[in-house]
Protein backbone atom coordinates (compact mmCIF):
# COMPACT_ATOMS: atom_id res chain seq x y z
CA UNK A 1 0.00 0.00 0.00
CA UNK A 2 1.67 3.21 -1.28
CA UNK A 3 1.60 6.55 1.14
CA UNK A 4 -1.24 8.26 -0.23
CA UNK A 5 -3.98 5.25 -0.26
CA UNK A 6 -2.96 4.26 3.04
CA UNK A 7 -3.12 8.17 4.30
CA UNK A 8 -6.63 8.16 2.58
CA UNK A 9 -7.64 4.27 4.96
CA UNK A 10 -6.53 6.24 7.95
CA UNK A 11 -8.94 9.13 7.14
CA UNK A 12 -11.38 7.52 6.46
CA UNK A 13 -11.28 5.54 9.64
CA UNK A 14 -11.58 8.70 11.28
CA UNK A 15 -8.27 8.45 12.59
CA UNK A 16 -6.37 12.09 13.14
CA UNK A 17 -3.09 12.54 11.08
CA UNK A 18 -0.66 14.16 12.46
CA UNK A 19 1.95 15.52 9.63
CA UNK A 20 5.19 17.50 11.05
CA UNK A 21 6.27 20.76 9.74
CA UNK A 22 9.10 20.86 7.67
CA UNK A 23 11.26 23.57 6.88
CA UNK A 24 12.57 24.60 3.27
CA UNK A 25 16.26 23.70 4.34
CA UNK A 26 14.72 20.10 5.85
CA UNK A 27 13.07 19.38 2.47
CA UNK A 28 16.24 20.25 0.75
CA UNK A 29 17.85 17.81 3.49
CA UNK A 30 15.17 15.21 2.83
CA UNK A 31 16.21 14.99 -1.37
CA UNK A 32 19.34 13.23 0.10
CA UNK A 33 19.29 9.46 -0.05
CA UNK A 34 19.80 8.65 3.74
CA UNK A 35 21.30 4.70 4.56
CA UNK A 36 21.10 2.99 8.40
CA UNK A 37 24.94 3.23 8.15
CA UNK A 38 25.31 6.56 7.54
CA UNK A 39 22.43 7.45 10.18
CA UNK A 40 24.21 4.91 12.55
CA UNK A 41 27.40 6.37 12.42
CA UNK A 42 26.45 9.59 13.26
CA UNK A 43 24.19 8.24 16.63
CA UNK A 44 27.10 6.46 17.97
CA UNK A 45 29.36 9.81 17.27
CA UNK A 46 26.93 11.91 18.88
CA UNK A 47 27.51 15.05 20.48
CA UNK A 48 24.79 17.41 20.07
CA UNK A 49 23.39 17.06 23.78
CA UNK A 50 25.01 17.14 27.58
CA UNK A 51 24.00 13.13 27.75
CA UNK A 52 27.68 12.27 25.54
CA UNK A 53 29.18 13.45 28.59
CA UNK A 54 27.27 10.44 31.01
CA UNK A 55 26.17 8.37 28.53
CA UNK A 56 28.31 4.64 28.56
CA UNK A 57 27.38 4.14 25.03
CA UNK A 58 24.46 4.70 22.77
CA UNK A 59 21.86 2.68 22.02
CA UNK A 60 21.20 3.06 18.20
CA UNK A 61 17.79 0.38 18.39
CA UNK A 62 17.97 -3.13 16.79
CA UNK A 63 15.44 -5.96 15.16
CA UNK A 64 14.23 -5.84 11.75
CA UNK A 65 15.46 -3.03 9.78
CA UNK A 66 12.33 -3.52 7.42
CA UNK A 67 9.67 -4.44 10.31
CA UNK A 68 6.56 -3.79 9.29
CA UNK A 69 6.27 -3.39 13.83
CA UNK A 70 8.56 -0.65 15.67
CA UNK A 71 8.09 0.08 19.41
CA UNK A 72 9.48 3.00 20.84
CA UNK A 73 10.58 3.75 24.36
CA UNK A 74 11.45 6.44 25.90
CA UNK A 75 15.55 6.49 26.72
CA UNK A 76 17.92 3.58 27.83
CA UNK A 77 18.34 2.68 31.24
CA UNK A 78 21.70 2.14 32.83
CA UNK A 79 21.80 -1.92 31.60
CA UNK A 80 20.89 -0.75 28.37
CA UNK A 81 23.71 1.81 28.39
CA UNK A 82 25.90 -0.86 29.24
CA UNK A 83 25.01 -3.04 26.45
CA UNK A 84 24.23 -0.79 23.74
CA UNK A 85 20.62 -2.80 23.22
CA UNK A 86 17.55 -1.67 23.19
CA UNK A 87 14.89 -3.06 26.52
CA UNK A 88 17.77 -6.14 27.73
CA UNK A 89 16.47 -5.53 31.67
CA UNK A 90 13.25 -6.48 33.28
CA UNK A 91 11.17 -4.48 31.36
CA UNK A 92 12.69 -5.95 28.41
CA UNK A 93 11.93 -9.50 29.63
CA UNK A 94 8.33 -8.28 29.57
CA UNK A 95 8.34 -6.50 26.48
CA UNK A 96 9.59 -10.10 25.22
CA UNK A 97 7.16 -11.66 26.69
CA UNK A 98 4.41 -9.07 25.55
CA UNK A 99 5.59 -10.16 21.41
CA UNK A 100 4.94 -13.52 21.99
CA UNK A 101 1.50 -12.78 22.89
CA UNK A 102 1.02 -11.21 19.61
CA UNK A 103 3.12 -13.76 17.71
CA UNK A 104 5.84 -11.81 17.35
CA UNK A 105 9.87 -11.83 18.30
CA UNK A 106 12.34 -9.33 18.48
CA UNK A 107 13.99 -10.64 15.54
CA UNK A 108 10.79 -9.39 13.87
CA UNK A 109 9.93 -6.16 14.82
CA UNK A 110 12.92 -3.08 15.00
CA UNK A 111 12.83 -1.91 19.37
CA UNK A 112 14.09 1.43 19.59
CA UNK A 113 13.69 4.14 21.82
CA UNK A 114 13.16 8.25 21.53
CA UNK A 115 16.77 9.49 23.06
CA UNK A 116 19.43 7.19 22.24
CA UNK A 117 21.48 8.08 25.26
CA UNK A 118 20.88 6.83 29.01
CA UNK A 119 19.94 9.99 31.47
CA UNK A 120 21.19 10.02 34.54
CA UNK A 121 20.12 8.52 37.25
CA UNK A 122 16.90 7.32 34.75
CA UNK A 123 15.64 10.48 35.16
CA UNK A 124 13.46 11.67 31.97
CA UNK A 125 14.60 13.31 29.25
CA UNK A 126 14.83 17.10 29.22
CA UNK A 127 12.30 18.78 26.40
CA UNK A 128 15.88 20.01 24.74
CA UNK A 129 17.60 16.41 24.92
CA UNK A 130 14.17 15.38 22.83
CA UNK A 131 14.48 17.84 20.60
CA UNK A 132 17.85 17.28 19.44
CA UNK A 133 17.77 13.71 19.31
CA UNK A 134 14.39 13.22 17.75
CA UNK A 135 15.39 13.77 14.26
CA UNK A 136 17.54 10.46 14.44
CA UNK A 137 14.29 8.87 15.20
CA UNK A 138 12.44 10.43 12.15
CA UNK A 139 15.11 9.14 10.06
CA UNK A 140 15.05 5.50 11.47
CA UNK A 141 11.31 5.24 10.53
CA UNK A 142 11.40 7.05 7.21
CA UNK A 143 14.29 4.11 6.21
CA UNK A 144 12.06 1.28 8.00
CA UNK A 145 8.62 2.54 6.63
CA UNK A 146 6.66 0.87 9.66
CA UNK A 147 2.98 -0.29 9.23
CA UNK A 148 2.35 0.98 12.90
CA UNK A 149 4.00 2.16 15.59
CA UNK A 150 3.28 1.07 19.39
CA UNK A 151 4.37 4.11 21.62
CA UNK A 152 5.26 2.37 24.83
CA UNK A 153 4.71 4.85 27.79
CA UNK A 154 4.30 8.55 28.31
CA UNK A 155 6.83 10.32 27.08
CA UNK A 156 7.47 8.65 23.75
CA UNK A 157 3.75 9.02 23.07
CA UNK A 158 3.81 12.37 24.20
CA UNK A 159 6.81 13.21 22.11
CA UNK A 160 5.57 10.95 18.80
CA UNK A 161 1.85 12.87 19.01
CA UNK A 162 3.28 16.71 19.80
CA UNK A 163 1.25 16.40 23.17
CA UNK A 164 0.68 16.90 26.54
CA UNK A 165 -2.45 14.49 27.07
CA UNK A 166 -1.90 12.10 29.69
CA UNK A 167 -1.38 8.25 28.76
CA UNK A 168 -4.38 7.63 30.02
CA UNK A 169 -6.24 9.75 27.45
CA UNK A 170 -3.80 8.62 24.56
CA UNK A 171 -4.23 4.65 25.18
CA UNK A 172 -7.02 2.80 23.67
CA UNK A 173 -7.16 4.58 19.85
CA UNK A 174 -5.42 4.68 16.84
CA UNK A 175 -3.50 8.14 16.10
CA UNK A 176 -0.88 8.42 13.45
CA UNK A 177 2.74 9.98 12.96
CA UNK A 178 2.46 11.50 9.26
CA UNK A 179 0.41 8.08 7.62
CA UNK A 180 1.65 5.92 10.11
CA UNK A 181 -0.92 4.63 13.00
CA UNK A 182 0.41 4.96 16.54
CA UNK A 183 -0.92 2.69 19.08
CA UNK A 184 0.18 3.67 22.58
CA UNK A 185 0.87 0.74 25.20
CA UNK A 186 1.70 1.59 28.76
CA UNK A 187 5.75 1.13 29.33
CA UNK A 188 6.75 -2.28 30.38
CA UNK A 189 8.39 -1.04 33.49
CA UNK A 190 4.95 0.96 34.01
CA UNK A 191 3.10 -2.60 34.01
CA UNK A 192 5.85 -4.21 36.66
CA UNK A 193 4.97 -1.76 39.03
CA UNK A 194 0.85 -1.75 38.08
CA UNK A 195 0.56 -5.25 37.11
CA UNK A 196 -3.43 -4.38 37.41
CA UNK A 197 -2.25 -2.30 34.13
CA UNK A 198 -1.65 -5.41 31.96
CA UNK A 199 -5.02 -5.87 30.69
CA UNK A 200 -5.04 -2.04 29.29
CA UNK A 201 -1.78 -3.41 27.99
CA UNK A 202 -3.07 -6.12 26.24
CA UNK A 203 -6.13 -4.81 24.88
CA UNK A 204 -4.29 -1.92 23.25
CA UNK A 205 -1.85 -4.88 21.38
CA UNK A 206 -4.87 -6.15 20.01
CA UNK A 207 -5.69 -3.08 18.70
CA UNK A 208 -2.36 -2.88 17.52
CA UNK A 209 -2.99 -6.32 15.48
CA UNK A 210 -6.04 -5.48 14.21
CA UNK A 211 -4.88 -1.80 12.88
CA UNK A 212 -1.83 -4.71 11.00
CA UNK A 213 -4.21 -6.87 9.48
CA UNK A 214 -6.53 -3.64 8.07
CA UNK A 215 -3.94 -2.45 6.68
CA UNK A 216 -2.74 -5.45 4.97
CA UNK A 217 -6.55 -6.19 3.95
Amino acid sequence: MDNATRLQYLEAMGIDVWLPRVSGNDEQAAVIEDSWETLQAEVMGCLLCGLCETRNQPVFGSGNKNADWVFLGEAPGQSEDQQGLPFVGNAGQLLTEMLRAIDLDREQVFIANILKCHPPANRDPKPSEIETCKPYLLRQLALIKPKIIVALGRVSAQTLLDTDAPIGKLRGKIHALNETPVVVVYHPAHLLRAPLDKRKAWADLKLAVQTVKNIKG
